[in-house]
This record gives C-alpha cells, structure tokens and sequence, in this order.
C-alpha cells in the first residue's frame, strides 16, 4: 500500500539559525483512470482510498449512474487504476469528447455550464429537506479539523467531511486536491449504494468552486458548508438547484449565499 505522507531532509531556519531536521510531507503523485479500455482521466492525488477517487469522479462526471454497473475495480501498482463495466452496461465514450485531466490545484471537469448539469440528469434539489438548526454550523469546521489524521502531521491537505443533518461526522477523505477529497468521499457512499445523500452536509476545509457544487448535486447533497469562500458560478448553481451554500464558516459567523430556508 502506498504511503500518503513522506518524511524528507530539510532545513530549518529559525532566528536566522539555520539546521538540518526531518520534515513531514504529503504524497502527490499521479493516478491514471481507466474504464474499460479507455484511459478516461489523469488526476494528482494523495495515494489512498483510489477505488473510491475513480467511482465518485466517474459517477459525478455522469459516466456511471450506478454501483452495479462496475464488475471490478483493479488498482495495478503502477499508477493506474483500472475500472472494468459490468457485462452489457452501455458506456457512450463518444460522448466523452476528450479526456479529462486534473491538477490538484484546480480540477477541470467535463462540465461546462450549469445547463450540461439538467442534461446529465441533475434534479433541482427540495427546498425544504433536511431542515436543520442553524447553531450547529459552527462546530463543523472544529470537527472536521479534529478528524483529519494526515493534515496533523502534514498540514498540506484538503478536507472534506460528511455530517448528518444533526452535525455528526460520518466520513472524511483527504487529499492534496479538494476535488479529489470529495470524489473520494462520494465514491464511498456510491460503491455502498448510500446515494442520494439527500440528508446530509458536506463541509469543505477550503473555498467553493463550481465543480464541487456540481459533485455535491450529482449526490443529491442539499447543504455544502466551507470555511472558505464561492465563487460566483458556485453561488449561481447553488440558487439553480435549490442548494443551500455557506461560505466563511467560523465559530461566530457565516454567509448563507443560498438556501436560508433550510436553516432554522
């Protein structure tokens, strides 16, 4: 099993002293997609929990709608992790017209407008399920903290975690990429056929961006928190779909941008 976190020599300056140490990193390293025997994406991610990263990132992107549409996921060792389709599970590669390929810093996703999301079967999500008291909003970023085992000895990883409508922590994935982070995090509850997570909250450990809203809807996730900032095409998305979005999440204040009947 690959490690997720590395030990390097370095050197430390402190009061313009400078001395050889030892210093905790996290792995980024590249991991091939493939389905069938296509090669569908090339993403930079902290090793671990990679069957999980290769499921949400083929089921948020739409090219799988179901668990059972997989006969097999087979990691190589070689970088590459290879997801083979059920017999007779119709796979339109032509309607992929490129290959996706992801940084950790970004994720470009084959989305390209909000329409494409009514397209790939997204559905405006309901307004009012799960209602939810608006004071347990501040204990997540603590929790989520708390939870993230790699980024103690690191700080170098993103975060995203999975509450119930009553703010417990039910799973957390890390990765240096946020996109990856989350595809982990749905790939799991996809591969266990737990989707829609129609009552759930996910919470980000950095800003919103489109492709994380768009991840989250494809779940049927309704409340997506972050300590960090939306941007304007998240903000837009979120009022389309119904979703509720909230941004600079601290222990004293937040911004709803969309949403607010859900918080009660």
């Amino acid at each position: 099993m690959k490690r997720s976190i590395i030990t390097l020599p370095i050197h430390k300056v402190h009061d313009g002293v400078r001395h050889a140490a030892q210093d905790l990193v996290a792995v980024e390293e590249p991991l091939q997609i493939r389905l069938g025997e296509r090669d569908i994406a090339i993403t930079m991610r902290t090793p671990g929990h990679d069957r999980e990263l290769a499921a949400g990132f083929l089921f948020a992107e739409g090219v799988l709608r179901h668990a059972s549409e997989i006969a097999e996921i087979v990691e190589d060792g070689r970088g590459a992790i290879h997801v083979r389709p059920a017999e007779g599970v119709p796979i339109d590669f032509d309607s992929l017209v490129r290959n996706f390929h992801m940084t950790s810093s970004c994720g470009v996703c084959g989305k390209t407008s909000i329409d494409a999301l009514r397209a790939a079967g997204c559905a405006t999500l309901r307004r009012d399920v799960p209602c939810i008291d608006q004071r347990i909003l501040p204990d997540l970023p603590r929790k989520l903290r708390e939870a993230q085992a790699v980024f103690d000895h690191t700080g170098g990883l993103h975060a995203a975690g999975l509450f119930d409508a009553s703010g417990t922590l039910l799973a957390l994935r890390e990765d240096v990429g946020r996109h990856n982070a989350v595809d982990k995090l749905i790939g799991a509850a996809f591969l266990e056929n737990r989707l829609p997570l129609a009552a759930h909250i996910l919470m980000l450990s950095g800003r919103i961006s489109f492709e994380l809203v768009q991840k989250a809807l494809m779940a049927g996730i309704p409340i997506v928190a972050a300590i960090g900032a939306p941007s304007s095409l998240a903000v837009e998305t979120a009022l389309r779909f119904g979703m509720t979005l909230v941004g600079f999440l601290r222990e004293d204040r937040c911004n709803i941008y969309a949403g607010n009947s859900r918080l009660v």
